[in-house]
């Protein structure tokens, strides 16, 4: 069974650090590309974040572009996304998924597997 796991959410104060994991089991991460996501309440899910399946190409959104940090662990199985200078607009539930294929482009609408998400609260 093809299981994505986040954990590492929280409630933190504005220009707080959290690190955020993507944990698969079934698969294995480094043959797909990874792509983080967020979805605010009363708004759309939205791409955060996308690596390659090598590592090598990163992608941010602008809003957290110097803030945020994509990685991947290939030991452990699992991506990362350390999120630094947290802002209260960066609360969301975040979803970690996979796509097969090649490329630094997360689109929601592409993806193949999804997480349940982990909820970030940033507070003011």
């Amino acid at each position: 069974q093809l299981q994505l796991v986040e954990s590492g959410g929280g409630l933190v104060q504005a220009g707080g650090s959290l690190r955020l994991s993507c944990a698969a089991s079934g698969f294995t991460l480094d043959n797909y590309v990874i792509g983080w996501f967020r979805q605010a309440p009363g708004k759309e899910r939205e791409g955060v974040s996308c690596i390659s399946r090598g590592g090598g190409r990163t992608n941010y959104v602008d809003s957290v572009k110097g803030r945020f940090t994509i990685s991947r662990d290939s030991a452990k199985n699992t991506v990362y996304l350390q999120m630094n200078s947290l802002k209260p607009e960066d609360t969301a539930v975040y979803y970690c998924a996979a796509r097969s294929g090649f490329g630094s482009t997360c689109v929601v609408g592409g993806m193949d597997y999804w997480g349940e998400g982990t909820l970030v609260t940033v507070s003011s």
